[in-house]
C-alpha cells in the first residue's frame, strides 16, 4: 500500500492510533502505575522514618510535604496522560466509524440531484452486514444492497477512492440503458417529466424527470447535448456480459457484483464505463444528509 493511500485510509490511521493508545492505556493501568505506587510507597516509608527520627531527637518534623511528595511520585508522565486520556474517545470513534456510521462528504456533481457537491452525509455501515476495520471482510450477514439504495464502495479500480452511487442490479439482472430509458429484467422504469433542473453553478438547465425504482420514486438528470451511446468503456472483469451500441448498452450482472449509476446520468463515471462494484468493496448505504455549509435546507433524509 503506497503512503498517499495509507494517509488517505482515515479506517487505518484510526486502527493504529487505537492500538497505541490502548496499549500504552493497558501498560499504564496494569504495569507502570504499580511501579510509580512502588517506587512511592518506599520514598513516603523513607520521609516517615526520617521524620521518626527527628521526632525521637525532639525535633518536630514538618510532614506538610508527604502529600505533595506522594502526588510528585504518583503523577503520570506527560506522554502517558495525554495517551491514556486519548484512548477511549479513539477508541469510541474508531468503533463507531467501523460498525455503525460513517461520514462522507460529496466530492462531484455526479449524484444531483439527489446529492449535491458539499452534502456530509452518514453512511450505515451495518445495513449490508457487519465487516472488519480496515480490510472490510464481511464476518456476519445481514441485509443486501437493494434495487434503488443509494450506496458507498470502493473504487474498483483504486480502492483507496470511495465512490457513492445508486444501485440499479443486483446479481443475475439484466440491465438495459437504450436511449436514455432503463430497463430491469424486460420491464421498462416509468419516468415523470418535472421542472428543468438549473445548475447555479454552470448556469445550465438539464431535463429532469422522477425514474421509479423497485417500487420507490427519485430524481434523476439528462443532459440533452450528451449522445446515449457510452464512449470507450474500460475492459473491466466480466466485460463479456455487456453489449455497447449507438443507443446504450445492456448488461447481466454477475453472481456476488453490482451495477451502479449516477442520477446525474450524463456526468457520471460509474458501471457503464468502468464495470460492476464486487460484494467486497461496499462500504455502507448513504441515507441521511447532516450538514451542508452552503445550504442548511439540505439537511434530510434522502431516501
Amino acid at each position: 500500500m503506497s503512503l498517499q493511500a495509507i494517509l488517505g485510509n482515515f479506517a487505518l490511521i484510526l486502527f493504529v492510533l487505537t492500538i497505541a493508545t490502548g496499549v500504552i492505556w493497558f501498560l499504564d493501568v496494569f504495569y507502570l502505575t504499580r511501579q510509580r505506587r512502588a517506587r512511592a510507597d518506599v520514598a513516603l516509608a523513607a520521609f516517615d522514618a526520617r521524620n521518626a527520627r527527628l521526632m525521637a531527637d525532639g525535633v518536630r518534623p514538618d510532614d506538610r510535604g508527604r502529600s505533595a511528595l506522594e502526588t510528585d511520585l504518583l503523577k503520570q508522565p506527560t506522554w502517558i496522560e495525554y495517551s491514556g486520556s486519548f484512548f477511549p474517545v479513539i477508541a469510541l470513534v474508531f468503533f463507531l466509524r467501523s460498525f455503525l456510521f460513517e461520514p462522507f462528504k460529496i466530492p462531484s456533481s455526479s449524484m444531483v440531484p439527489t446529492l449535491a457537491i458539499g452534502d456530509l452525509i452518514l453512511v450505515n455501515k451495518f445495513t449490508y452486514g457487519v465487516r472488519l476495520p480496515v480490510i472490510n471482510k464481511k464476518v456476519i450477514e445481514v441485509n443486501a444492497p437493494q434495487r434503488g439504495d443509494v450506496m458507498v464502495f470502493k473504487y474498483p479500480k483504486d480502492m483507496s477512492l470511495d465512490y457513492i452511487k445508486r444501485v440499479i442490479g443486483v446479481p443475475g439482472d439484466k440491465i438495459v440503458y437504450k436511449n436514455k430509458r432503463l430497463s430491469v429484467n424486460g420491464k421498462e422504469l416509468s419516468y415523470q417529466p418535472l421542472p428543468d433542473y438549473l445548475d447555479e453553478e454552470h448556469l445550465t438547465y438539464s431535463k429532469q424527470f422522477s425514474e421509479r425504482l423497485a417500487g420507490a420514486g427519485h430524481k434523476i438528470l439528462n443532459d440533452e447535448r450528451v449522445p446515449a451511446y457510452v464512449p470507450n468503456p474500460d475492459a473491466f472483469p466480466y466485460r463479456e456480459s455487456c453489449s455497447y451500441n449507438l443507443e446504450g448498452f445492456a448488461c447481466t450482472v454477475p453472481a456476488g457484483h453490482y451495477f451502479v449509476m449516477g442520477d446525474n446520468r450524463d456526468n457520471s463515471l460509474d458501471s457503464r464505463y468502468w464495470g460492476f462494484v464486487p460484494d467486497e468493496n461496499i462500504v455502507g448505504k448513504a441515507f441521511f444528509v447532516w450538514m451542508n455549509l452552503g445550504n442548511l435546507k439540505r439537511i434530510g433524509s434522502f431516501q
